[in-house]
């Protein structure tokens, strides 16, 4: 399965960070000798970019970013926007008043920046299982007095919403059929079993990394790409060559071409040493 791999996209969480959220000296040295041979190097994550961990954004070789699931795609180096794909305000806010109901604790991303009501906050470790996750609600999220108010007032589109739940079959429903009630939107999940994220169907991973391939003169097969989670499927099937860890969702491993090992096993590096730099 040797390719020309000119561009390789990178989920973080449950990826190429390890389980306490660090970045392996083998995958650091994996990625610096791919970046070295030509081959960018291209975080692809649910995240906006200043919410990445400070181990990526100040990697010195990453020149451009996937964030958002594939809303945004920027060169972070001159700050162009590459590829952009949000919900229109009035979906995102069918979305809400669909969601206010439900046991579902949600936020959004909108303009780089993530928004949460006050008082869903204050409801953090009722809904969110993972002490990460719930740190993330806390500390990344900018308390409004009421979402819906606050994003109709600022008439701006999302880029994203997401849900956590302590409603498993919730979830699932969501996950499943999410898709039938709102038919513009993709649903998918990047802490399995937690959460729901609403994005813009075209704003995927697998379209964002195809999408910037061919903006830097290159075709989906000279792509590489790595995931765990629903959310990375649409990247692990664009990609000339495709990589689920073996911690990934059942989704994940089998559109993957190529199941590596556990992202605590720096299965990053094995590929990438064994496809790229041989």
């Amino acid at each position: 399965m040797k390719k020309d791999i000119k561009v390789i996209g990178l989920d973080l969480d449950g990826t190429l960070l390890t389980p306490d959220k660090k970045l392996s000296k083998a995958n650091y040295k994996a990625l610096l000798e791919a970046h070295e041979r030509g081959i960018e190097i291209v975080p692809s994550t649910g995240r906006y970019f200043s919410a990445m961990p400070e181990c990526i954004r100040t990697l010195p070789f990453i020149n451009f970013s996937i964030n958002i699931n594939g809303a945004t795609v920027k060169n972070i180096r001159t700050g162009e926007v590459v590829y952009k794909a949000e919900i229109p305000l009035s979906e995102a806010l069918d979305i809400m008043n669909f969601l206010h109901d439900k046991p579902a604790l949600y936020d959004c991303y909108m303009n780089d920046h993530g928004w949460i009501t006050g008082s869903f906050k204050a409801l953090a470790e009722q809904y969110v299982k993972d002490p990460h996750y719930i740190d993330m609600v806390k500390n990344l999220r900018e308390s409004v007095p009421e979402l819906r108010a606050f994003i109709t007032e600022q008439g701006r589109d999302i880029q994203k919403i997401q849900f956590f739940t302590y409603d498993h079959d919730f979830q699932q429903e969501m996950l499943h059929h999410g898709a039938e009630l709102f038919p513009d939107i993709i649903c998918t999940s990047s802490v399995r079993d937690e959460n729901v994220e609403f994005n813009n169907i075209k704003a995927n991973k697998g379209d964002a990394l195809v999408g910037l391939a061919k903006y830097l003169g290159y075709e989906a097969e000279n792509t590489m790409s790595f995931g765990d989670g629903s959310n990375d499927v649409p990247m692990i099937k664009a990609a000339g060559v495709g990589v689920a860890m073996a911690n990934a969702c059942p989704e994940a491993i089998e559109a993957a071409d190529i199941v590596t090992l556990s992202n605590a096993e720096d299965g990053v590096a094995k590929v990438i040493r064994e496809y790229c730099l041989q």
